[in-house]
């Protein structure tokens, strides 16, 4: 049976170059960082070496990367910290609502210690409005996280105009750059974010490798006390293999990312016009603004978990929602914030593809989901008309 791997935003596997720059870190140089002796700095000059790769992915200073152990521990650092560095200021931060469970859970962290959240609207197609961020800002605001891109619906955000909103009211600016980071090109400097997250797993690096980028100046509070690592502001001695991995996979990512996006688009593409020839699936996220490597669907009449299983037994491996929430078997808030009723979001389908993906993966998957959802549809009471004049017999127009 033919095994096809489009669960990309989920994670990567590991580019054999990664692997084999990684393994002298867990055998002959395993040293700590922080020791003198040559094998600690053998292992810290890995270090810096790869902090100046990761750098070099996003146009950053070598200095501003922080490591971290994943995009979820960087997004958590970010929000906690520059809240709490700068609480003095303004307890008053805005996040929008197509943001990844650890930036909407870290809010409601925010909420229960004393601040107050803005959860940003958006459109059809997942898009924050500027105006909208600039209409939510007030004199004790001091932080606003805008995901650059959603891995549920693969809009990619306005970042650069909302920068400009946040830097003329001197309010501090995140960005989750956990989808994007070697997806597409990045420039920090352009986008004009203070804070950048990334992870090491979404670019064919290791999983447990992470990294906030903090711009030069920015105040943020240590998310983890201890230590002095990190210049002070991430404690624990570091995980030299995963670090040394995200720095080759970055660099890797660096010079590869034009093909990569060029491959990927014209997969996802046919993906997307095979799917959409499909009675009453529709596309969610933006047509044209959005990953070059994503595609995303609500199917009428079926349960997303039911297609899952179903494509999984011929081999074609999907997501349905993040991957954070794909066992929480409840509607997706980011769904739902796009106006999806409530039961036709329980049909969510997502493809992400990567760089081992080829045309005869897409052609047998085009052969394969419209006999699934037929399937899983003639068995369905929805299908035949059960349950008429309810949530879900609302129509979505998006996509």
């Amino acid at each position: 049976m033919r095994r096809c791997y489009f669960d990309h935003v989920a994670t990567n596997p590991l580019h054999p170059e990664v692997l084999d720059v990684m393994m002298p870190y867990f055998k002959e140089d395993f040293g700590n960082p922080l020791s003198i002796y040559d094998l600690g700095t053998s292992a810290r000059e890995a270090i810096e070496k790869a902090r100046g790769q990761v750098a070099g992915l996003i146009n950053a200073k070598p200095q501003a990367i922080v490591f971290t152990s994943s995009g979820a521990e960087a997004n958590n650092f970010a929000l906690r910290g520059i809240a709490f560095a700068r609480q003095n200021q303004g307890k008053h931060a805005i996040v929008s609502k197509v943001e990844h469970h650890s930036i909407l859970n870290s809010a409601r962290f925010l909420e229960k210690s004393g601040f107050v959240v803005t959860y940003l609207p958006v459109d059809k197609h997942g898009i924050v409005d500027p105006d909208t961020v600039k209409k939510s800002i007030n004199k004790e605001t001091v932080l606003i996280s805008v995901t650059h891109a959603s891995s549920e619906i693969g809009s990619i955000e306005p970042i650069r105009e909302i920068a400009q909103i946040a830097k003329e009211h001197r309010v501090t600016l995140h960005a989750d750059g956990v989808a994007t980071t070697g997806n597409i090109p990045v420039d920090v400097k352009k986008l004009g974010v203070d804070l950048y997250s990334m992870a090491a797993h979404q670019f064919y690096g290791p999983k447990g490798a992470g990294a906030l980028y903090v711009k030069e100046g920015t105040r943020i509070a240590p998310l983890i006390y201890g230590g002095i690592q990190e210049g002070g502001r991430r404690a624990g001695t570091e995980n030299v293999p995963a670090i040394v991995g995200m720095g080759k996979a970055a660099e890797i990512a660096a010079q590869e990312l034009p093909g990569r996006m060029e491959h990927c688009r014209k997969l996802r593409d046919a993906l997307i016009d095979s799917v959409l020839k499909v009675p009453n699936v529709h596309l969610t996220g933006h047509p044209e603004k959005r990953l070059p490597h994503h595609s995303s669907f609500v199917v009428e009449f079926i349960e997303g978990e039911a297609m899952l299983l179903m494509l999984s037994m011929k081999g074609i491996l999907s997501a349905s929602g993040s991957a954070c929430s794909s066992r929480a078997l409840k509607s997706s808030p980011v769904l739902l914030s796009l106006g999806v009723p409530s039961a036709l979001a329980q049909g969510s389908i997502v493809f992400s593809l990567g760089t081992d993906n080829s045309m005869e993966d897409i052609n047998y998957f085009i052969e394969e989901f419209p006999q699934v959802v037929k399937k899983l549809r003639d068995m369905s009471p929805f299908s035949s008309g059960w349950g008429q004049g309810g949530e879900g017999d609302k129509c979505y127009t998006g996509g």
